[in-house]
């Protein structure tokens, strides 16, 4: 995913951090892919890692609603033909938008056409706008197309909604659930002795969990080297609960996914997804077990609507 593109003199590009790839992102490159279908060339999305925020702004890291894998999967999903990944460096940020314009767009990843949103920013200070980026065009030989902004949707209104624990207002402007990716790890067991054995799912760091509650939503596995053959294509829905369990003391936050009506699923080691579609209720802490495991099966019955 680095490097210069291979097997084509042009290429129509889209350029951007699409942490979430939401309906904005989908816009944008929907309409790339459609021009590059007309001109028969490769349709490529340029991303950057790390986040621009983490390197003009350290300390400021926003939480990410992607991470590089699924990202690249759904720009691919979207009909993109390559994704390149651009390291953002303290020196890439510096740089000029003619600088920028004639060394990422033009030289490395050739482009005959640039297509971008129209609050597409570039250069250093983000000084260049769509209005710089056609002037550039002109002069490095592409053209630039602008796609108008969809409603008010962004990775910062994703992010909001998510922290929040509105995950339908996220969905809708992700135009799916969110997600929530990791590795299942083992826990305290306290699922399963309550008869409703969960996946602790361990995510990676900085990766946007929405608040502490809840909710209703599936788990699946993600393709990966070490997935059993079992396993393969599984999605089984799910309650989801996010939090440190106030029923139970010095309980570290977790994302922990009981598979509906499964109490035989082995799933240590495996990387897995928990699709977050509803929030049923808030963390409670309970006066006792019979209490607790009273609301977990009123849990589990929502879910079954929900997801059913």
């Amino acid at each position: 995913m680095g490097g210069a593109v291979q097997g084509s003199d042009r290429n129509v590009v889209t350029v951007g951090v699409f942490d979430g790839v939401h309906r904005g992102h989908q816009s944008v490159v929907r309409r790339a892919v459609e021009i590059a279908r007309e001109r028969g060339l490769p349709a490529v999305a340029a991303t950057f890692e790390p986040h621009p925020e983490e390197v003009v702004r350290p300390g400021a890291r926003p939480a990410r609603l992607t991470g590089m894998r699924r990202k690249v999967e759904l720009l691919t999903g979207e009909g993109i033909d390559e994704v390149q990944v651009v390291e953002f460096t303290a020196a890439l940020a510096r740089r000029t938008p003619d600088d920028f314009a004639q060394s990422v767009l033009a030289e490395r990843l050739r482009a005959a056409v640039v297509v971008v949103g129209e609050d597409f920013a570039f250069g250093r200070d983000a000084s260049g706008d769509t209005d710089i980026l056609r002037t550039l065009g002109d002069k490095y030989d592409f053209q630039v197309e602008v796609v108008p902004r969809v409603d008010a949707v962004s990775a910062a209104s994703v992010r909001e909604h998510v922290v929040a624990g509105d995950v339908e207002a996220a969905a809708a402007q992700l135009g799916r659930p969110h997600r929530v990716e990791g590795v299942v790890v083992r826990g305290y067991q306290r699922g399963r002795e309550l008869g409703f054995p969960t996946a602790n799912v361990e995510t990676p760091p900085h990766t946007a969990i929405p608040a502490d509650g809840v909710y209703a939503g599936w788990l699946q596995c993600v393709p990966m080297a070490n997935l059993p053959v079992l396993y393969e294509g599984c999605r089984w829905p799910a309650a989801i609960s996010i939090g440190t369990n106030p029923t139970f003391e010095d309980v570290p936050r977790t994302v922990e996914a009981y598979a509906l009506d499964r109490d035989d699923l082995e799933l240590y080691g495996v990387h897995v997804a928990v699709e977050l579609v509803a929030r049923l209720r808030g963390n409670t802490r309970f006066d006792s077990i019979d209490a607790l495991i009273a609301q977990i099966q009123a849990d589990v019955e929502a879910t079954r609507r929900i997801t059913g």
